[in-house]
């Protein structure tokens, strides 16, 4: 009596066992389904992803040489292409540290070639040091 009822007014069984079942069916369908949590990345406000053309990059690469004011051998750069082939390999997107970050690891990579150059220079003029201070009998 209660399924035709259920039936009739399109309600769905709330007996336990029925639940139960819809629960387990539910779960099942749910393992099933892929994901695309890594693949779906929320857009900022105001902002779109243009497609990739050959154009919307040439267009950029103008904008960016004249709005920074880069000399137009810049684009031929090995760095400059180097920069673009491995943000081109992205698939997640790319995230472009600001000025402070940029400014920071500079001031890290200066000190670190500092200190190689330091332990360059301090075993280099120890060894010239003792081969020259060595008295000759």
């Amino acid at each position: 009596m209660y399924y035709k009822w259920c039936k009739a007014k399109k309600f769905e069984s709330k007996l336990a066992a029925d639940i139960k079942s819809w629960n387990t069916a539910t779960a099942v369908a749910n393992a099933k389904q892929g994901s695309l949590d890594d693949h779906v990345r929320e857009i900022e406000p105001g902002k779109h992803v243009v497609p990739y053309s050959n154009k919307h990059f040439r267009e950029a690469a103008v904008e960016w040489l004249i709005s920074t004011n880069q000399p137009l051998q810049a684009v031929d750069h090995p760095s400059f292409k180097k920069m673009i082939y491995i943000a081109s390999q992205a698939t997640k997107g790319v995230v472009i540290p600001n000025h402070k970050v940029t400014c920071a690891e500079i001031i890290d990579l200066l000190k670190t070639q500092m200190m190689k150059l330091r332990e360059h220079l301090n075993v280099s003029t120890v060894s010239q040091v003792v081969a020259c201070d060595v008295p000759k009998f």
